[in-house]
């Protein structure tokens, strides 16, 4: 990485593909973007060049987050400039940052080069949006000031690293050595940080996240097996399923909705009954347990629910637990009768 006052670092033999970002204090985004470019075939091992002086900034191979300009044509990509008003789109409606554009325009192939797979495979697509939803939004709303929640609304994207504070944190403090070396150094840090968080994320999405939806469509698909309502799902074992619920039962047009899924805890080798919220954020469900047995136990609450083996209900009556799928099953159907 280079600063525009300091001269190059590194090998002068060769000429260098070079990504070009703003000088100074260093953000989430652009160190993020760097990362990014860096895994693609075009800008693999680039160089990075920290100025604002436009005529450096005209010779480099790519800018971002600096020169007032979004022209994937001429390979600019900032997004301060007034007027800017570009989105990731698919359903998506946040204002991207320099982390966004580029992974607007170049994730694709970055999501099928950690994969393995080729770009046209169906998984890249999915992870591609995953991605995005998961980790790359926050990241663009956070860093054009848009607030996560509005009251009694769920919230416009999920932030889920608090990545931007930590990348902030690194720049060099006002009572420290603020050199454009120092700075420089301190970049490369953010850049690393950005991204092993980039890829933690990918390599979550895709070998967890993805395969738990195949066991909640096949939940969904024979859900009238488990109760002739349809209205409660089975799952053959437990895997994060909530927002691929959601997903599902619109994609599928699932009708009724879905209000209790049972699973086995793998720790015990009881079974829960958990109430399906009315939404992803949501504490409040579409059908809760009944209001008598919430925050009763054992005995007590097998004896007042005419159920064997009830083992315990929150408070809130969001989840229940019982020893046999049997009884939670039975706990969801009491579940279902209440108005």
């Amino acid at each position: 990485m280079v600063n525009a006052s300091a001269g190059a670092i590194g090998d002068h033999k060769r000429k260098m593909v070079k990504v070009g970002t703003h000088s100074g204090s260093f953000h989430c985004d652009e160190a993020l973007g760097c990362f990014l470019l860096r895994q693609t075939s075009t800008y693999k091992d680039a160089e990075i060049v920290r100025t604002r002086d436009e005529s450096v900034l005209s010779e480099l191979d790519i800018v971002i987050d600096v020169g007032g300009t979004y022209d994937p044509g001429a390979k600019r990509f900032d997004h301060h400039q007034r007027g800017f008003s570009e989105v990731f789109g698919r359903g998506f409606n946040t204002k991207l940052s320099s982390a966004g554009l580029v992974y607007k325009h170049f994730g694709e192939e970055v999501i099928a080069k950690i994969l393995g797979v080729q770009k046209d495979d169906p998984k890249v697509a999915t992870i591609f949006l995953a991605v995005y939803k998961h980790f790359m939004e926050a990241i663009d709303a956070i860093d054009n000031g848009i607030n996560q929640w509005d009251v009694d609304s769920p919230p416009r994207y999920l932030s889920n690293t608090h990545l931007a504070a930590r990348v902030g944190g690194l720049n060099p403090r006002w009572n420290e050595d603020s050199s454009s070396e120092r700075a420089d150094a301190q970049f490369q840090k953010a850049v690393q940080l950005t991204g092993s968080e980039f890829l933690e994320s990918v390599h979550y999405l895709s070998q967890a996240w993805l395969p738990a939806r195949t066991y909640v469509r096949e939940a969904l698909e024979t859900s009238r097996e488990v109760d002739g309502s349809g209205e409660i799902i089975k799952l053959s074992r437990y895997c994060p399923w909530k927002e691929h619920l959601y997903e599902l039962e619109q994609e599928l047009s699932v009708d009724p909705l879905i209000k209790f899924c049972l699973y086995e805890d793998d720790r015990g080798g009881q079974w829960r009954v958990q109430a399906v919220s009315v939404a992803l954020a949501s504490f409040q469900n579409r059908k809760s347990l009944p209001k008598a047995w919430q925050g009763l136990r054992d005995q007590q609450l097998s004896e007042l629910a005419g159920i064997q083996d009830c083992v315990f209900v929150h408070a809130s009556g969001f989840i229940g637990g019982a020893k046999t799928y049997e009884g939670a099953l039975k706990m969801a159907q009491a579940g279902l009768k209440l108005p």
